[in-house]
């Protein structure tokens, strides 16, 4: 028997909601994966959850996922279609990197010929979406960082021989997006693809801890308090409607005890507080445990039973 390969993530992410899923499994209503159900994502990144939602609940009928980001959005389309074209182009740059191994100058200039180029976004959408690729896998911690012209600007990371062309995951990853509609633009038009019976998942750009600690500048539009204000009007916009949702944010509280931000702004909903692990910091002191927040509409169960 094959061996069937389960899709994960196929990009590094600053702030990946990988090491949150269990207790996001926790804050799931029970009720709401025993029928059939629509899964939406507004803020989709590397789709940590999007991809256990998909691997694990057989209820799942469609997913639908978003993003403000052109040119993620555009690596997803590609790999849901024309996943085989992708891997050729990335499997050429793995080639071409991995051969400059003990050139570190070398490494360095192909890295930022290629940044180059993805900045001037004049290739083809396989192409662009291969570059991105080369680039998540390829620079400092998997961060995504664009500056006011949208040119990305993270510098390389340190890895010695990164996996840069997963050729089983992209097949796997291609194959579950065959039913997830991919969408590019506002969070709030997502709501014109819920059903009776959805589920949205809620991942913004976090509320920075500190002036210094921003990695939100994920698009040259900025996410700021405002943005935060009109992602918890659209939160209770979904409640009326009676859409369940469930949405995580940094813990601004955590840093000062005086900051009741989010307390103050989702104080109609149930907000917990769950550990995480900072691991995105030049500083490796500055990395570490914090706490995070969940937030949904709806009571939390007191088990979570899988529908199987």
């Amino acid at each position: 028997m094959t061996d069937i390969k389960i899709a994960k993530p196929f990009l590094k992410w600053a702030g990946g909601k990988t090491q949150l899923i269990k207790d996001i499994e926790r804050t799931l209503p029970t009720e709401i994966t025993k029928e059939k159900f629509t899964y939406i994502e507004p803020f989709v990144g590397s789709g940590a959850v999007l991809f256990w939602m998909l691997n694990n609940f057989p209820k799942l009928e469609k997913a639908v996922i978003n993003d403000i980001n052109e040119d993620l959005i555009n690596t997803y389309k590609i790999i849901a279609s024309k996943p085989k074209e992708l891997i050729s182009i990335l499997e050429i740059l793995q080639n071409e990197f991995h051969n400059l191994e003990g050139s570190e100058e070398n490494k360095k200039l192909y890295y930022y010929q290629k940044r180059e180029l993805y900045n001037t976004r004049k290739e083809e959408q396989s192409g662009q979406a291969a570059l991105f690729i080369f680039l998540n896998r390829t620079c400092f911690n998997g961060l995504y960082r664009v500056n006011r012209k949208n040119e990305y600007n993270v510098p390389m990371g340190g890895y010695k021989k990164p996996t840069i062309c997963d050729k089983e995951n992209i097949l796997a990853v291609s194959e579950v997006l065959q039913k997830v509609e991919i969408l590019n633009g506002d969070f709030e038009q997502t709501l014109n693809y819920a059903h009776k019976n959805s589920l949205f998942y809620f991942d913004p750009p976090y509320k920075p801890l500190s002036e210094t600690s921003s990695f939100n500048s994920y698009a040259k539009d900025e996410f700021n308090d405002n943005e935060q204000i009109r992602l918890r009007d659209f939160c209770s916009k979904l409640d009326v409607l009676n859409h369940t949702w469930v949405l995580s944010n940094s813990d601004v509280k955590g840093k000062d005890k005086n900051d009741n931000f989010f307390d103050d702004l989702y104080s109609d909903f149930n907000i917990q507080r769950v550990d995480a692990r900072r691991n995105i910091n030049a500083n490796p002191e500055k990395r570490g445990k914090l706490t995070e927040l969940l937030i949904t509409n709806r009571a939390n169960s007191q088990e979570y039973v899988r529908s199987i």
